[in-house]
């Protein structure tokens, strides 16, 4: 009988089904489709909403808000420059959403402007008011009082003004290459009334903080009182054109292009050649321009031209000229009352602290889930690895890593004590390129043998494998 059956199914032909054209149209109209980049801002939009919940504690509001900015900031640096590069070289293909690389970029930019309205207006008329009220204040430096406009003249004066370099911007002095991301001012003066304009460049130092704190009194209920750093150096900008007259000031910041175009198929030192792009990158062609609401046309026309970009690509901004600055709200312990409370990660019961996490592995497997158990374990395994003399190998996948790793770091300790340490290091975590080639060069230094990924592909899997001597031979 079984063997009947068997004969049955290997005798059965196969029929291949197709659909009717008429069907198989239906399926791949371009309304089945989501446009890749058009469904990303959606993601962002409910990013945003988070920031709209007023249910949200108030630094959770503040908190999206400044996660909304990097990660728009993020779209433009890669995807953006991805499709006006396809623009620019002229390509005519149109995705199986129906939308060509122009269509698609004039969504992009309709949606992100909307998107960037509504962020501000809820920074200026919603959160800046709750903020207040909770002892959080934002000011203008033109209206500071006495005593904190002499404060706040002196932290100029010292703390900024020796970091200021005015770049003239004339016939013999080309308009410097900004950095990606950078927060500049642009200054028109006149050497009299009615003379030449003068244009120069100053940029804000990034090694100072964008949010400054002002002088606190020592009891917990007085308030905390912030001013812009752009604002500050607006406010005293004088100082650095004496005998000029000024004829306006505005800041403003430029998104470049930083994706990293890099052949690995001819690349011969990987790690060199990413340098090489990092370098390259941060001085991209420009795909967005943001300036200060009240910037005057002639203003905006004038950097559009410099930066060679279009009136689509220019946002208004009526507040600080990124969000991002705001970080310090979200970073500083005294406001944890308006925070969610911090979660506290659970440990798995049979990794208690001190335990011998290799005789517990020799007993039972060990499943954790993450986030919602602790992390702590596996690092603590690879620590103990580092330091333990039956460990004789260490294997490991790396994609990104903090600025304090304290697993690069037991990996070092691990290859400097003898031990065989073999580390995938994915040289292109998309922005942690820089970290993880230090990380990779110090790895190698110490004795470590570095693999950087496989050709064509990202490694994102994260793997550890162990060798250890046992009385028994080695484990893995």
């Amino acid at each position: 009988m079984q063997a009947n059956v068997e004969t049955t199914v290997r005798e059965r032909p196969t029929n291949i089904v197709s659909l009717p054209d008429a069907a198989e149209k239906r399926f791949s109209a371009p309304e089945n489709f989501i446009n890749r980049e058009l469904s990303w801002l959606e993601f962002n939009r409910r990013v945003l909403e988070e920031a709209q919940d007023p249910t949200q504690p108030l630094i959770e509001r503040v908190k999206f808000l400044t996660i909304f900015s990097s990660n728009l900031d993020e779209f433009f640096e890669i995807r953006v420059a991805g499709i006006k590069q396809q623009i620019e070289s002229e390509t005519s293909d149109v995705g199986a959403d129906g939308l060509s690389p122009t269509d698609t970029f004039n969504a992009i930019q309709r949606i992100a402007h909307e998107l960037v309205a509504t962020q501000y207006a809820l920074w200026k008329d919603e959160l800046i008011p709750v903020l207040a009220k909770n002892g959080i204040r934002f000011h203008d430096v033109t209206q500071l009082n006495t005593k904190r406009a002499a404060w706040a003249r002196r932290y100029f004066q010292e703390e900024v003004f020796p970091l200021l370099t005015p770049l003239a911007v004339d016939a013999s002095h080309p308009f410097p290459q900004l950095l990606n991301k950078s927060h500049n001012l642009l200054v028109r003066a006149r050497a009299e009334k009615g003379g030449e304009p003068l244009h120069a460049i100053v940029q804000v130092p990034r090694a100072l903080p964008r949010l400054i704190l002002m002088p606190r009194g020592k009891g917990d209920d007085e308030p905390w009182d912030y001013i812009y750093l752009a604002s500050l150096i607006k406010h005293h900008i004088a100082d650095l054109f004496p005998g000029l007259l000024l004829d306006g000031v505005h800041a403003f910041r430029v998104t470049r292009n930083s994706d990293l175009y890099i052949d690995e198929e001819e690349a011969e030192n990987l790690l060199r050649s990413i340098e090489q792009e990092l370098r390259r990158s941060s001085r991209g062609d420009a795909v967005r321009l943001e300036v200060e609401t009240d910037c005057p046309k002639d203003f905006r026309g004038l950097l559009l031209e410099l930066f060679d970009l279009a009136e689509p690509d220019l946002y208004k901004l009526d507040g600080p000229i990124s969000m991002t600055h705001l970080a310090p709200l979200v970073s500083n312990d005294a406001f944890a009352k308006l925070k969610d409370r911090v979660f506290q990660p659970t440990r798995d019961p049979a990794l208690p602290p001190q335990a011998n996490i290799f005789e517990v592995m020799r007993k039972q497997d060990v499943l954790l889930h993450h986030p919602y158990e602790s992390f702590d374990p596996i690092v603590e395994l690879i620590e103990t690895s580092a330091q333990d003399p039956q460990v004789l190998a260490i294997k490991i996948t790396l994609y990104r890593t903090s600025g304090d790793s304290s697993i690069v770091q037991a990996l070092i300790h691990a290859a400097s004590a003898g031990k065989q340490v073999t580390a995938l290091v994915e040289l292109r975590a998309r922005f942690d390129e820089a970290a993880n080639i230090q990380w990779a060069k110090r790895l190698e230094e110490a004795g470590a043998h570095d693999v950087y990924g496989v050709v064509g592909l990202k490694t994102h899997g994260q793997g550890l494998l162990l060798v250890r001597r046992h009385a028994d031979g080695p484990r893995h």
